[in-house]
């Protein structure tokens, strides 16, 4: 990562390091890491360890003090949709994160950069990195510009199978089922590509590290496109 690149990310992401080399670990995949020979210690998956404590901590802080009156049941519900692993990818799109990912050869050819599962995980790893060189009030600052905002938005990739669904329902249409199209990665990182089905008709189609990421991102572009399909079923 050239210093041109890391002063754009910088200014986009709002926080300048202290240690540089905090935030291009943070981009480390860990093909780049083997590819370099620094070995998966160097790449950004123990530093998305950490920032993924630290998002649930300050995530579940900011649901309980916004919320007084829901139940510890509804603010789980809040929370997840808002650091699912489709919200995350949104953040790191709308911050253009795909294209400072350092990545070796063969994944960057498979389309790395714009993977749903890796695009969360850098996120949680930017939050790592910001809480090691500066603690958790910078960290905290990030997650809720970021990760904390257009809240509506992101609470549909939680709940967009059971609205898909509903929908459904109450128009009469047939029923709702879930195909997968393919199947591809290690076991420990697998990725899965599902089609939303009704009436012989694809409504939507989505990718995720499980089945379920999947199918809620293939409900999520059936409700965004409805247009497309509603007459044809």
């Amino acid at each position: 990562m050239n210093r041109l690149d890391s002063e754009m990310l910088t200014e986009r992401i709002g926080y300048r390091y202290r240690n540089p080399e905090l935030l291009k670990q943070a981009l480390m995949h860990t093909s780049y890491a083997n590819e370099v020979k620094v070995k998966k210690l160097g790449s950004y998956e123990r530093i998305e360890f950490l920032g993924d404590a630290v998002l649930e901590m300050v995530s579940s802080e900011y649901f309980y003090r916004t919320f007084p009156d829901e139940t510890e049941g509804s603010l789980t519900k809040m929370r997840a949709a808002a650091v699912c692993e489709q919200a995350l990818a949104l953040t790191a799109r709308n911050l253009g994160l795909g294209e400072f990912i350092l990545f070796g050869k063969g994944e960057e050819l498979t389309g790395g950069r714009e993977r749903d599962s890796i695009l969360a995980d850098v996120v949680e790893a930017i939050i790592g990195s910001i809480y090691l060189d500066s603690g958790l009030d910078k960290a905290s600052e990030f997650i809720y510009r970021f990760v904390l905002n257009d809240l509506d938005k992101k609470k549909l990739f939680y709940d967009a199978k059971s609205i898909l669904q509903e929908k459904l329902q109450q128009m009469g249409k047939p029923e709702l089922t879930y195909e997968m199209i393919s199947e591809s990665g290690p076991e420990h990182d697998k990725e899965f590509v599902m089609r939303a089905v009704a009436g012989g008709v694809t409504l939507g189609q989505g990718s995720g590290h499980s089945k379920k990421n999947a199918q809620q991102q293939a409900a999520y572009e059936a409700l965004s496109h409805e247009e497309e399909w509603i007459e044809k079923i």
